[in-house]
C-alpha cells in the first residue's frame, strides 16, 4: 500500500473526497493508499521538543549490564519461566531452589548455591527492575449518605462502608506503552485516512477513523499543538467475580490503553493494556496533556510531542448506564423513547450541553421518566475537554451482538415461540431435537462440541459464538422459514460488524442486513412472543453501528472481549496465586510484576539481547475470543503443508495402501492419464499423515503477526482413539468469481506424499461435493451442496489433489429438514448421513468473506 501526506485544510473532514482535488501533485494514486493528518503528524522531536531534521532513531546505548538485576540470562529466564509462564506459587518456588541446592551438594554436584535463595529473593529482584517503574496510589470513596446515616441500624451496609481504590498514575502508564519498542511494527504517529482499490475509505484500525482526525482538526487550531502526536486514551472497566462461594469476590478494574497501537497488538495483550483503578480522580493526571503536548519516547526510538483525548470507553450496557448516567433501558447515545427503541427515526443525540439543557428545563422525575436522565450527577467526562460520554461509548460486540442481541434474545425468542405455538410435549420434543441437531454438527477448528445442545449450567461469550455457528442449520425446517430469515439476516449484520476493516460498500451491506433483520424480525411480534413489540436497548443500539464504525472504525478493535480476556490475567489469576486473605495487594504486586517482567523482556530484545517474538502464524487456541485485527490489506496467498511426522500404522507402498484403506483403484487415480509407467508409481515411496496445516490471511479472525492463521485440517482413522475424523476442504476454482462460485468444497480421505524420480509431491485424496443450485438457500443465505457422482460409475466423485490446491478448512452441516434426525447419530458421522450439507458461511469471520 502506498503512504501519502497530502495537504488537508484544518476545516477538512475526514469524507472529504482526496480524488476530487485539483492539484495534481496532490492527485491520489491508483491501488490502495492512504493520507497522513498533515498537521498534527507526529513528528519526532528532540527531548527538548525540538523537531528533527533526519528520520534516524535516536541513539540508545546499550546497557553495560544487561541483565542487571538479575545476575545473568539464566537467572532472568528462570524468573521469567517461573512467575510469569508457569505461575508457580511462592512456597512451590521454595521447594524448588532447596531441591536445586540439594542436587549441586550432592555427590558429582557443582557446589554452587541455587540462583534464589527463596521466594523473598526472586521477589525482592523482580521489584528492582526499572522498567515499568508505576507505583501504585491509592484513595478511600464512602457513599455520600454515609454521615447522615451513621448510627442508623436499618441503613445498609454497602452505604455505610469505605472502599479502597487503588490505581497507578494512568500518564505515566500510557508512556510506559508508547516507549515499549514490541509496537513499533505496529504504531500510528498520525490519523490516516485509509482508500481501497476503488478509492472509498476503509476503516480500520483507530487512527484509519473520522474520531481521531476530526479530533486533530480541533487541535490544529492551536498552533502549539502542530507537530504533536495524538493519543487517543481508550479505557474500559467490566465487573468480574473471582468466587461465587466466597464474598468479597467482586472487582471493579478499570483498563487503559491507546489507540495508536493496531488493534491485533491490543487483542494480544502484550502489555497494551494496563490496570488501573476508579476514574475521574484518577485520570487527573492526563488532564494537563489533553491540551498542551507532553514531549515522550515512542515505539520508533524517537521522541515525539503527544497529546492525549479520551476516546473511547469500553463496558457493557449495565455498566454504560451507570457512565453515562442515563436510566437503563433507555438508549445511553440518542434520547429515543424506551418505549420504541425500533423507530427508525432515532432521537437527539446526547451531550452534556444539551442535558444541563434539560436539567435547567423539567424537574427531576421528569427527565427521569421522558428523557432517562439522573439528575443528581454529571459523567465524569464533563470534567475533560473534547470528552463527551455519550459519543465516547463504543460499541460492544459481545455483549450487545453476540450473548446480548443472539443469545439472549433470539434464541430465547425460538424456544418462546416454540412453546407458545406447541403443546408441551410437542414444544419440547422439537428443542430436543433443535439439541440434537447442533450436537450433530461435525467437528471444525476453533469449533467446540455441543454433546448436550444448548444445556450448559453458565454460559461463556465462547459458548454463544460457538452456537451462532451452528444454530440456524439446527432450527430450518421446524420453526418458519421467516423466522429462519431474520436470524440469517442477524448473522448477516454480526459477521459483517466484525470484519477488521469495512469499506462504504461493507456499510451499505451492513445497513441492508440490518434493515431485512428489522422487517423479518416482525415474525416475532405478530407470533405473540414479543406482543407489545420490540424495545430493547441491545438491539437499538445497532442502529448506531455504522456512525459509530466511521467514527471508531471496526468494532472487533473496542470489544469488550478484550477486558474478559484481561480480566483472567490481570484479576483472576493473580487471586489465585494469592493466598486469600486480603488478596487485593497481593494481586497488585503479582500484576507489577508481570508488568515488570513484560517490560524488561522487551527491553532486552529491543537491545539484541534476546530473540525478537516470533512473526510465524500463530496456533489458534479454538477457546480464545475471535476479534482480531491488522490493517495490511496486501494479499496473502495461502499455503498448505503436511505435518512433519507420518503416520506410522500406514505400509509404504501404493498397493498396501490401497488395500488397507480399502481404496483399490489408489495407484488408477495417482496416473490417471497412464503418462507415467506404473512401475515407478507403486514403487515409489508413500508416507501417509494424519493432518495438514493450512495458512492464510485471515484478518478478523484472531491470529498471528500480520493477520496470518495456521489451521490444522485433519483426516486420520482415529481421533483421540474415537471414530475416524476426516475434515472437508475448500480448494481454488476461479478466483474471478465471487464468493462460493469461486471455491470447490471436498471432504479428504487421505493426506500423503509420493516420491516419484527424487521429486516429492504433496497430495490428499479427496471426495467431491456439488452445489444444488445457483444461488444460497433464500432462507439460511447459505450455499447447499450435495456429493457429486461420477458420470460413469454412479459412485462418488473421487480424485487426489496435489496440497497446493487446497486453501483451508472447509465445515459443512447436514441439511436435516423437517424430518427428525436419528438419535443414535453422532457428529463423527454426519458427513456421511445427509444426501445434502449447507456450507456453513458462518463458521468462522474468514469462511463468512469467502463463501458468501
Amino acid at each position: 500500500m502506498e503512504h501519502h501526506h497530502f495537504d488537508n485544510n484544518v476545516g477538512q473532514q475526514p469524507d472529504t473526497d482526496v480524488n476530487s482535488r485539483s492539484d495534481s501533485n496532490n492527485a491520489p494514486p491508483l491501488g490502495a493508499y492512504f493520507v497522513w493528518h498533515s498537521v498534527i503528524d507526529g513528528t519526532p522531536c528532540d527531548m527538548d521538543s525540538n523537531d528533527l531534521n533526519g528520520s534516524q532513531p535516536l541513539p540508545h546505548e546499550k546497557p553495560k549490564s544487561p541483565w542487571h538485576p538479575f545476575a545473568n540470562r539464566g537467572h532472568f529466564s528462570l524468573a521469567d519461566f517461573v512467575f510469569r509462564h508457569n505461575e508457580m506459587l511462592g512456597t512451590q518456588f521454595d521447594e524448588l531452589m532447596h531441591i536445586w541446592a540439594e542436587v549441586n551438594g550432592s555427590e558429582g554436584g557443582s557446589g554452587k548455591p541455587p540462583p534464589y535463595a527463596n521466594k523473598k529473593d526472586l521477589y525482592d529482584t523482580i521489584d528492582v527492575i526499572d522498567q515499568s517503574d508505576v507505583p501504585w496510589q491509592s484513595f478511600t470513596i464512602q457513599h455520600g449518605d454515609a454521615n447522615s446515616l451513621t448510627g442508623d441500624p436499618s441503613a445498609p451496609q454497602w452505604k455505610l462502608a469505605e472502599y479502597d481504590v487503588w490505581f497507578q498514575d494512568p500518564c505515566m502508564l500510557l508512556c510506559n506503552q508508547l516507549s515499549n519498542p514490541d509496537f513499533k511494527d505496529g504504531f500510528d504517529h498520525a490519523p490516516r485516512q485509509v482508500y481501497g482499490n476503488n478509492h472509498e475509505r476503509v476503516f480500520g484500525d483507530f487512527m484509519s477513523r473520522n474520531w481521531a482526525w476530526n479530533q486533530c482538526n480541533e487541535l490544529s487550531e492551536d498552533p502549539e499543538c502542530h507537530g504533536a502526536m495524538f493519543i487517543p486514551v481508550i479505557l474500559g472497566s467490566n465487573k468480574t467475580t473471582v468466587s461465587v462461594a466466597t464474598g468479597n469476590s467482586e472487582y471493579y478494574p478499570l483498563y487503559i490503553s491507546n489507540g495508536n497501537v493496531h488493534n491485533n497488538i491490543r487483542h494480544a495483550h502484550v502489555n497494551a493494556v494496563s490496570l488501573v483503578g476508579s476514574l475521574e480522580a484518577i485520570l487527573s493526571s492526563l488532564w494537563p496533556a489533553m491540551t498542551t503536548p507532553e514531549v515522550t519516547l515512542c515505539p520508533d526510538g524517537h521522541y515525539h510531542r503527544a497529546i492525549y483525548g479520551l476516546r473511547p470507553y469500553i463496558a457493557d450496557y449495565p455498566e454504560q448506564c451507570l457512565l453515562s448516567c442515563i436510566v437503563q433501558g433507555w438508549c445511553l447515545r440518542c434520547t429515543a423513547s424506551r418505549k420504541d427503541l425500533d423507530e427508525k427515526n432515532a432521537g437527539h443525540l446526547r451531550t452534556h450541553e444539551f442535558t444541563e439543557l434539560l436539567r435547567g428545563t423539567y424537574a427531576w422525575k421528569v427527565l427521569w421518566d421522558n428523557w432517562g436522565i439522573i439528575d443528581d450527577i454529571m459523567p465524569f467526562t464533563a470534567s475533560f475537554p473534547r470528552a463527551n460520554i455519550h459519543e465516547l461509548l463504543s460499541p460492544d460486540l459481545l455483549h450487545q451482538v453476540i450473548k446480548g442481541s443472539f443469545k439472549d434474545h433470539l434464541v430465547t425468542w425460538v424456544e418462546k415461540y416454540l412453546a407458545k405455538t406447541f403443546r408441551t410435549s410437542k414444544a419440547a420434543a422439537t428443542m430436543a431435537e433443535i439439541d440434537r441437531r447442533v450436537s450433530a454438527a461435525p467437528l471444525f477448528p476453533g469449533l467446540r462440541c455441543f454433546p448436550e445442545g444448548r444445556h450448559f449450567k453458565q454460559w461463556t461469550g465462547n459458548d454463544s459464538k460457538a452456537l451462532m455457528k451452528v444454530f440456524l442449520p439446527a432450527i430450518t425446517g421446524l420453526v418458519p422459514d421467516q423466522m429462519v430469515r431474520a436470524i440469517s439476516a442477524f448473522m448477516d449484520f454480526c459477521y459483517l460488524a466484525c470484519r477488521s476493516t469495512l469499506s462504504k460498500a461493507d456499510l451499505d451491506a451492513l445497513d441492508d442486513a440490518l434493515a431485512q433483520f428489522h422487517k423479518e424480525h416482525n415474525i416475532f411480534i405478530d407470533s405473540g412472543v414479543m406482543p407489545d413489540g420490540i424495545s430493547l436497548p441491545r438491539q437499538h443500539a445497532l442502529m448506531h453501528y455504522r456512525t459509530l464504525i466511521e467514527l471508531y472504525g471496526a468494532p472487533n478493535g473496542l470489544c469488550s472481549s478484550i477486558m474478559e480476556s484481561k480480566h483472567i490475567k490481570a484479576i483472576k489469576k493473580p487471586w489465585r496465586r494469592s493466598n486469600r486473605h486480603l488478596p487485593l495487594g497481593q494481586m497488585l504486586l503479582i500484576n507489577q510484576r508481570l508488568n515488570k517482567l513484560a517490560a524488561f523482556k522487551s527491553h532486552l530484545a529491543a537491545h539484541g539481547f534476546l530473540n525478537p517474538a516470533s512473526l510465524e502464524p500463530a496456533d489458534i487456541d479454538p477457546e480464545e475470543a475471535h476479534f482480531r485485527d491488522d490493517s495490511n490489506l496486501e494479499d496473502v496467498e495461502p499455503d498448505t503443508e503436511l505435518t512433519r511426522y507420518s503416520a506410522m500404522e500406514y505400509p509404504h507402498r501404493l498397493p498396501e495402501i490401497a488395500a488397507f484403506i480399502n481404496f483399490l483403484n489408489l495407484p488408477e487415480l495417482c496416473n490417471p492419464n497412464a503418462s507415467i509407467q506404473a512401475a515407478d508409481i507403486v514403487d515409489g515411496r508413500v508416507d501417509v499423515f494424519n493432518s495438514a496445516v493450512a495458512t492464510f490471511c485471515a484478518p478478523s479472525d484472531i491470529c498471528g503477526v500480520n493477520a496470518m492463521q495456521r489451521q490444522h485440517i485433519h483426516s486420520c482413522r482415529s481421533w483421540y482413539n474415537g471414530p475416524a475424523r476426516h475434515d472437508c476442504i475448500f480448494a481454488e476454482k476461479d478466483p474471478s468469481l465471487p464468493g462460493f462460485q469461486g471455491l470447490y468444497v471436498a471432504q479428504v480421505i487421505l493426506f500423503f506424499s509420493i516420491t516419484y524420480r527424487g521429486q516429492l509431491y504433496p497430495c490428499a485424496l479427496v471426495r467431491w461435493f456439488a452445489p444444488i443450485g445457483n444461488e444460497p438457500c433464500k432462507s439460511t443465505g447459505m450455499w447447499m451442496v450435495e456429493p457429486e457422482l461420477d458420470d460413469d460409475s454412479g459412485e462418488w466423485l473421487v480424485s487426489i489433489i496435489h496440497l497446493d490446491s487446497i486453501m483451508r478448512a472447509a465445515h459443512l452441516i447436514g441439511v436435516y429438514g423437517s424430518q427428525d434426525i436419528p438419535h443414535h447419530l453422532k457428529h463423527t458421522d454426519s458427513l456421511v448421513a445427509f444426501s445434502a450439507y449447507y456450507v456453513n458461511k458462518i463458521s468462522d469471520y474468514h469462511t463468512y468473506e469467502i463463501a458468501y
